[in-house]
């Protein structure tokens, strides 16, 4: 064998744990799958023997190559337990590259640490289809989302510190000219990002000394409304407690106003890593990023405050993929964070691009059901890197098309009912809807479908038969059974030949809505495809989007945060429902990432943790050093 030369899976029955079957592969070294993938040594920096990080400069090396086919991996309205959709884009990635002879990569998001201490999980994969080594996959992998955090809390400290002294000293010229720094040529000028605050000001340029004291004011002094803020803190565990919080409490500050937290993977921050192009796009997205308005209604952004540099300074490892692999030694990018609901759920513009210069078939995942996933993949992501999908993979499971047919309700962390363990066509056939609503959902965007089934072991031959049916009058291209979770590649090749031959088939892959639309007429684009009858708007949310429409913020794309639960916004409301409102509680502009963000309904963007978590099974063997009990 070769360095790169994996051995065949070993098949176990029944199958071991996620964890027993990542801990008894044998990972290849990283350099021996950066060598078949074309990447030179000078272009990957290892970490460990198992993972890298890959320099941006492959984006220029390649960008006169071929390119491969572009495949995303979506989903039926999921239960709260997942339907294994990782699992089938690891699964179909191993059957096209390990089993069929392509030259197949995966493109996935790292998770966030929120699910893998809570209930649902990690994001590897699972059985034989997995990411390794998992457990670095799933906890800090090489630290991209510490730098988001990092960046984010850097920025709203920077916004905090700068309101503590402008209220503080109101009129004190020489400590607001202190923020000058010296030219190359040694004379004191205003910083880069007050000389830009001087144009949108209008006001002349001019070394420091020579402003006027009403020019020191309107340059040095930002004013900022607390009301306006939007910008919160974040940290990458979930934590209902910090939803709303004040600061500014101690006896120096006494300042307090009322804030919060995110979950980190849902900062904008962590957007624009995962939409950015290079390092200078992602530096002036950074610069862009709005945290609130000063009291005259002007935008107050991230270069006002001075730091956007630094931002990116903490980002500059982060922006580069990081190279991983499959059990069966499949190349893997992880790079950006998940959460569709919340964010835009994909992973990186980068990785998308370098993988499809390095292999015939590029899987990609897009986060949830293809309301939430799938339209930021379309809508969001390919409107920023200019790709198109060739085809996409629907994953559905028998036990959410019950669920959808009224099956009783799933609960995760509590045994699953035994209706979903029964064969019952009648109760598959009622849940159909849904599954045929997203097929119809993405065949509108011009791209050929596949279906996959993610099959149980209690799933009968009648029922899978019936959803193959009816996804191809639907017009489905095909519909597959996959059982990559049990059989891992070898599970998904009639997967593999379905998608190799959609991704053959004409396409005219086309967006939602148009950069003309107004933001009401994307939202109410995205809200038909939900199957709702029309928006309401609370007050707050008609007065931001009058604002943002006036500041030249209307040709943005929305990424709307909802539940991933329903079509709707009611997460118990299942199936396919028609004729529902949805209401936009809130809208806020993520002006850097380059994206409107209306909330809808009750929707949370920072989760909280069960009663029993998942993180009270998690251990470390003091002997072995292993760690126990992570999936």
């Amino acid at each position: 064998m070769t360095r790169t030369e994996r051995a065949p899976l070993m098949l176990k029955r029944p199958v071991p744990s996620d964890l027993e079957i990542a801990q008894a592969a044998t990972p290849l070294p990283i350099t021996g799958i950066a060598d078949d993938l074309g990447l030179r040594r000078d272009e990957i920096e290892p970490y460990g023997h198992t993972k890298a990080k890959v320099h941006l400069s492959v984006c220029d090396r390649l960008a006169q190559g071929p390119q491969g086919k572009y495949v995303v991996v979506t989903a039926i309205t999921p239960t709260p337990l997942g339907e294994g959709k990782t699992t089938v884009t690891v699964g179909l990635a191993q059957a096209l590259g390990a089993h069929l002879g392509r030259r197949a990569f995966t493109c996935i998001r790292q998770p966030s640490m929120g699910p893998t201490f809570g209930i649902k999980g990690g994001a590897a994969g699972g059985g034989y289809s997995q990411v390794i080594p998992m457990e670095d996959f799933n906890l800090h992998l090489t630290g991209d989302t510490h730098a988001v955090t990092a960046a984010n809390n850097l920025l709203a400290a920077a916004l905090d510190t700068r309101m503590l002294y402008e209220a503080t000293h109101p009129d004190d010229r020489q400590l607001m000219l202190a923020q000058c720094r010296r030219g190359r040529d040694g004379r004191p000028v205003p910083a880069a990002c007050h000389l830009r605050r001087m144009t949108r000001l209008g006001l002349p340029a001019g070394a420091p000394d020579t402003l006027t004291d009403d020019h020191v004011r309107s340059v040095f002094r930002l004013d900022v409304d607390p009301d306006t803020i939007t910008w919160n803190r974040v940290l990458d565990v979930n934590d209902r407690m910090l939803r709303q919080i004040r600061i500014g409490l101690g006896p120096e500050e006494n300042h307090p106003r009322t804030t919060g937290f995110d979950i980190a993977v849902a900062s904008e921050v962590m957007a624009v890593l995962a939409l950015s192009t290079g390092l200078e796009d992602m530096r002036d997205r950074l610069r862009r990023m709005v945290v609130g308005f000063d009291r005259s209604g002007r935008p107050v952004t991230a270069d006002d405050l001075g730091a956007a540099g630094a931002m990116t300074v903490l980002l500059r490892d982060a922006i580069m993929p990081n190279l991983m692999q499959t059990l069966e030694g499949t190349p893997v990018f992880v790079h950006a964070g998940p959460f569709a609901n919340i964010a835009h759920g994909n992973s990186s513009v980068i990785a998308d691009r370098i993988a499809l210069r390095l292999a015939d078939y590029v899987v990609t995942e897009a986060g949830f059901g293809s309301d939430i996933g799938f339209e930021k993949f379309a809508n969001l992501k390919c409107r920023t890197s200019g790709l198109a999908p060739d085809c996409a993979v629907i994953v559905a499971t028998i036990r959410a098309l019950k669920m959808h047919g009224g099956g009783p309700k799933v609960v995760a962390g509590r045994p699953i009912d035994a209706a979903y363990t029964t064969g019952n066509t009648a109760l598959v056939e009622a849940g159909l809807p849904n599954l045929l609503r997203h097929i119809r959902n993405v065949r509108q965007y011009g791209v050929p479908v596949v279906v996959a089934v993610n099959a149980f072991t209690t799933d009968t031959d009648e029922e899978i038969d019936l959803v193959r049916r009816a996804s191809i009058e639907a017009g489905a291209l095909s519909a597959v059974k996959t059982s990559v979770w049990a059989d891992g590649g070898l599970g998904a090749c009639d997967l593999a030949e379905a998608v190799i031959h959609a991704c053959d088939q004409p396409g005219a892959f086309r967006m939602l809505y148009a950069d003309e639309d107004s933001i009401e007429q994307k939202i109410g684009s995205i809200a038909r495809s939900y199957g709702a009858a029309g928006v309401s708007y609370a007050p707050e949310a008609s007065e931001r989007i009058r604002l943002y429409t006036d500041l030249g913020y209307g040709r943005l794309p929305v990424c709307m945060a909802k539940t991933h639960l329903s079509f709707s916004e009611d997460p118990d409301l299942k199936g396919a429902p028609e004729g529902f409102r949805i209401t936009i509680r809130d809208v806020r502009a993520s002006v850097g990432a380059g994206f409107i963000y209306p909330l809808v309904g009750s929707m949370r963007t920072m989760p909280g943790l069960p009663p029993r978590a998942a993180f009270m099974d998690v251990d470390l063997d003091p002997v072995s050093g292993r760690i126990e009990g992570l999936f």
